[in-house]
Parts: C-alpha cells; sequence; structure tokens
C-alpha cells in the first residue's frame, strides 16, 4: 500500500459505505444517475460554455511563463495518468454506484456550503443546505440518495470560502495554475485550503488516508465526466487561454450570483 501512496496523493488534488453488499440498482435508480450525470454536465458547461461572443474579463498573469509550464504539466498528467485511471474505474464501476459515490462526498461537504451561505448573509440558502444535509444522512442513507432533491426538490446552492472573499469585495488578485489543481487565483488558493477544513472527510480521515480518499473522490468525479477537457483541447486555438478566461468568467458569475 506504502508505494501507492505517491500515485494516491496526485489523483488526490487533481482535476474536484459496512453490512450487507448492495446490488447496483438499489443504490441509485435510472432517473436519479441521469440527473447526477446531467448536473456534473452542467457543471462543466457552465465553467467552460464555448462562447467566444461574451465579454471577457481583464486577467492578471504576470506568472504566464510559469503558469504555462505548470499547465504543461497537468495537461501530460492528465492524459498520461489520471485520465486512463478514471477510464479504467469507469469500465469496472457501474455508473449508478459511481453517482451514489458522488451523492456521499457532496453530503459530507455540506458544511463548506452551509457556512459560506450564513458568511454571505444567504440564510435561506444556508437552511436549505442544512435541510439537505439532514435529509440525505437519514432518509438518503448516509448521502447515497439525494432525496432532498429527487423527493423534496430542496436543490443545492454551491457557495464556497473563495464566493465569501469575493462578496466581501476582496479581488481575485493574480492568475495561478496549480500543480494538479489546475485553475485558480491567489484568492481562491487561500479558499481552497478553508474550505478543505470544512469538509468532513477532513475529519474522517487522517495522514495518508485523507489524501487516498480525497484521490478516490476525484476519480470518481472524473469517470462521470464526458471528455470535456478533450474538447476544450480540439476546439480552442489556445487551451491556455481558454481555460485561464473561462475560469475567471466563471468564478466571476458565481460570485455575482
Amino acid at each position: 500500500m506504502k508505494s501507492l501512496l505517491p500515485v494516491l496523493l496526485l489523483l488526490a488534488l487533481a482535476y474536484p459505505p459496512g453490512g450487507a453488499c448492495l446490488e447496483p440498482a438499489s443504490i441509485a435508480t435510472e432517473a436519479t444517475s441521469t440527473d447526477a450525470v446531467a448536473d456534473t454536465q452542467q457543471d462543466e458547461e457552465e465553467m467552460f460554455p464555448f462562447d467566444d461572443e461574451e465579454e471577457q474579463l481583464k486577467v492578471s498573469d504576470p506568472l504566464e511563463p510559469l503558469n504555462r509550464g505548470i499547465f504543461w504539466f497537468n495537461d501530460k498528467l492528465y492524459f498520461y495518468l489520471i485520465k486512463p485511471v478514471a477510464r479504467g474505474y469507469r469500465w469496472a464501476v457501474p455508473e449508478p454506484w459511481r453517482v451514489a459515490v458522488k451523492n456521499v462526498f457532496s453530503n459530507l461537504a455540506s458544511p463548506v456550503r452551509i457556512i459560506n451561505a450564513g458568511l454571505q448573509g444567504k440564510f435561506s440558502d444556508a437552511g436549505n443546505e442544512i435541510t439537505r444535509f439532514f435529509v440525505n444522512t437519514t432518509i438518503g442513507i448516509g448521502g447515497l440518495f439525494d432525496t432532498a432533491k429527487d423527493h423534496f426538490n430542496i436543490r443545492k446552492h454551491d457557495e464556497d470560502t473563495g464566493q465569501t472573499l469575493g462578496y466581501y469585495g476582496i479581488g481575485p488578485g493574480f492568475y495561478l495554475v496549480l500543480p494538479i489543481l489546475g485553475p485558480s487565483d491567489a484568492r481562491d488558493a487561500v479558499g481552497l485550503f478553508a474550505d478543505s477544513r470544512m469538509d468532513l472527510v477532513y475529519y474522517l480521515f487522517d495522514g495518508w488516508t485523507y489524501y487516498e480518499v480525497k484521490g478516490y473522490e476525484k476519480v470518481n468525479d472524473l469517470s462521470l465526466d464526458k471528455d470535456t477537457y478533450e474538447s476544450i483541447k480540439k476546439e480552442a486555438l489556445d487551451p491556455y487561454l481558454f481555460v485561464r478566461d473561462a475560469y475567471m468568467q466563471y468564478r466571476e458569475n458565481k460570485i455575482k450570483n
């Protein structure tokens, strides 16, 4: 197991249960599975809309040479290691199982959304997330099912520390490409650390196990993605600039909303 730790650590940073064995069909219905994958696709489309007519933000990128080098490293790591692992996992594990895993991790990250919604004065959204957490943890069997959305139409409101900092007028600062993690900025890099300390996974697993679990989460998420990055590589003349501008516009829109 020790020999796998470096690989798992990489996966943990890559780009976002005992009892009787359950049959895949008993974990999630086909409708729930389709909805979860649709949500994943919607998230990707919001971040990478392929809209050349939309006015682009002015991006501060004083570290562009360094950022491009890290972008190149992340690109090779994605194609030669991370995506092949995710595709193998996609082939081996039925989609309903993967959707259930995604639901569990989303449920464990509820404190991130609750706390940040509250800090932004969005008390209705914070209450919404508290309700979702209790419904999905109980009726949803530890979060395996998104019962709050599927049966009570209580939908998730994504909030994070980067958005909270932006809400209080802190600008994004300069653009960053983080090794393994991908696109970010100075504000969101700080937010990522804070968010990790609000995620319940941090308190459930210690040491290397934490990174292994987070790596599994990211591989599972990527197995539900429909080759978004491949589309960017195919469509964009300069993938680095496309990802940079799309990310900064996406984060700006998230703060405004």
